[in-house]
């Protein structure tokens, strides 16, 4: 009996940790109630529910289990950023804000039952051990993992600082004595937050940064005061595409370096006085006035828009790209009992002209429980410092729109299908390393080895005019139009239209060719070969190139005067928005 209360008392003390995730709770059946007693009373009969169920139900009821699903529950009628954290989550919390961790330092994947390092971590014990991608992991230390979940095998694989742990792997593509054994030394890994930084055409500095983190902010610093020494540089462009944001501070830090100190960049407000708070850059400028470019994607968001949305208003950069994600909150973390933790979204954020930007009204869903986008229409105009119109709601617009194209399912087969992976890793283990990462190609042997190696009877993909004519017997049979001569002529047309695969390969030679040569650059060259060979052909750098190379026009998009600008860049504006690649 003593264990059944202590239980009890348990159940209790995470209910009553509740009242600490969230201040909306639905009210049950009954009459209508304030927001406050509607609360205190569906907490009564949580606690309620809870004691019967421990005392009534038949079976044994696992705790850990039942409130972690009871939490998920709640958090689920709030946002998606409002997460809780149990005593062994809260590493991957801490991971998030310092990008850091204790372990190898090595990215994984799964692939069918198997696990694959997937890149290691420049920098890393992996790396100086010799892990390379695409070597299956096959035990960690005595454990046979060959058949593990992925998580699973990432938690044996990280450890306390310091500590050794053994690693066997198959390596393909190295002949038959592919197993290999390595003792890795575990130690802090940093996730780099700036993969590559340099000069492109000889005047234009470029920093790609992929996370706001603890180190974002230095890094930032030490490569604009390398590019800054070089006095052949004239223009600088901040490229953070597919950078879904982090630390708030970071954001407000690298701000710093590129407006005066003491400007006025964020406002955050929330339902407590401890959430209102506003952000001022805190020292003096190293790039008050280089013309600056600030390229932007859908997977832009949060720290990123902070960024971003500040530059814009102040008519401090042009920004480039396709809308972004348009995440407008701010979380903070709560401690919970027993080492928990609660991340919780505190505020919203307002940039320097007052507009929020976040697209999803999660305090407003349907009866199904969706949350929809804010659309155009009902967003509201607002001003940059030079007086040009911006508005809330949906994400940042940049000042001029790139089209990145869309890929075909042929691609994203090949992609999702690890073909271009699983090349990379053939073409590097049987040659020397290109002297220029820039200027290699595939010559045409190699590329017929690539498409040559693909097999067409297991190789599936959807193609778009399959489907267009699958939907035209679909209707034709449900109209009554399947007469014979249309089946015969929708069949003559499938057959005209049903390429073979190596030939469909051979028609996106050029859009493939970039995946393969970017793959087989990052095993060449980690962290930075992927991000400069997908600079050759990238088409927001070659708009930021045209806007600073074009007299005039970099000034005219920062200044009121839109019909001025509106010829030079009536192509870009006018293009199909799309969700750039990272």
């Amino acid at each position: 009996m003593k264990k059944k209360n202590n239980s009890l008392k348990f159940y209790i003390a995470l209910a009553l940790a509740f009242s600490g995730l969230t201040a909306v709770v639905a009210a049950s059946d009954g009459p209508a109630l304030s927001h406050d007693e509607a609360y205190r009373r569906n907490l009564a009969i949580f606690n309620a529910l809870t004691q019967q169920l421990e005392e009534y139900y038949v079976d044994s009821i696992r705790p850990d289990e039942a409130f972690k699903g009871a939490i998920r529950g709640m958090l689920a009628t709030v946002d998606p950023y409002t997460e809780y954290y149990s005593y062994d989550d809260r590493e991957a919390l801490s991971r998030l804000t310092t990008g850091s961790y204790g372990g190898i330092g090595a990215f994984i994947t799964t692939r069918g039952n198997a696990t694959l390092i997937s890149e290691p971590i420049v920098g890393s014990p992996a790396m100086k051990a010799g892990l390379k991608p695409g070597d299956h992991i096959l035990r960690v230390d005595s454990v046979d993992v060959s058949g593990m979940a992925s998580d699973e095998v990432s938690k044996r694989l990280r450890g306390q600082q310091g500590t050794a742990v053994q690693v066997r792997v198959a390596r393909p593509y190295v002949g038959a004595d592919s197993i290999m054994d390595f003792t890795i030394m575990r130690e802090k890994v940093v996730e780099p937050p700036v993969p590559w930084s340099g000069v492109l055409d000889g005047n234009i500095g470029y920093i790609k940064l992929n996370q706001f983190v603890e180190s974002s902010a230095p890094e930032v610093r030490n490569a604009l005061d390398s590019l800054r020494a070089n006095p052949d540089v004239k223009y600088m462009i901040l490229d953070l595409r597919g950078n879904g944001g982090g630390l708030v501070e970071s954001a407000i830090d690298i701000l710093g370096n590129f407006l005066p100190k003491g400007t006025e960049v964020l406002r955050t407000r929330g339902k407590t006085k401890a959430s209102e708070k506003v952000y001022k850059t805190q020292h003096t400028p190293i790039l008050p006035d280089i013309p600056l470019a600030v390229l932007i994607d859908g997977g832009s968001a949060s720290a990123s828009e902070i960024t971003a949305g500040a530059l814009q208003d102040l008519d401090r950069a042009v920004l480039i790209g396709t809308r972004s994600f348009g995440k407008g909150l701010v979380q903070g973390t709560v401690p919970l009992p027993y080492n928990t933790l609660l991340k919780v979204t505190q505020a919203k954020y307002y940039i320097p002209s007052g507009r929020l930007i976040q697209a999803l009204d999660y305090s407003n869903r349907t009866e199904d429980g969706k949350v929809a986008r804010t659309p155009d229409s009902l967003t509201n105009v607002f001003h940059t410092l030079h007086g040009r119109e911006v508005r809330d709601g949906g994400g940042l617009t940049p000042d001029s729109i790139v089209d990145w194209g869309s890929n075909s399912a042929l691609i994203y087969g090949l992609i999702v299908g690890n073909h271009i992976f699983d090349y990379a890793n053939k073409y590097v283990a049987t040659h020397p390393a290109p002297a220029d990462i820039t200027t290699f190609r595939l010559t045409d042997e190699e590329f017929e080895d690539f498409a040559s190696g693909i097999d067409a009877k297991t190789f599936k993909y959807d193609k778009l005019c399959n489907q267009i004519l699958d939907n035209l017997r679909q209707a034709a049979e449900a109209e009554g139009y399947m007469k014979p001569e249309v089946k015969a002529a929708i069949d003559s047309l499938e057959k005209q239209l049903d390429h073979d695969l190596k030939s469909d390969i051979y028609t996106k030679r050029e859009p493939i060719e970039e995946y393969l040569t970017e793959e087989i650059a990052s095993r060449y060259y980690p962290g930075a070969g992927r991000t400069r060979r997908e600079l050759v052909s990238d088409k927001a750098i070659a708009m930021a190139r045209k806007i600073f190379s074009t007299p005039g026009l970099y000034n005219q998009i920062l200044s009121q005067d839109k019909q001025s600008k509106q010829p030079e860049l009536s192509k870009a504006t006018k293009a199909k928005k799309g969700k750039g690649k990272k």
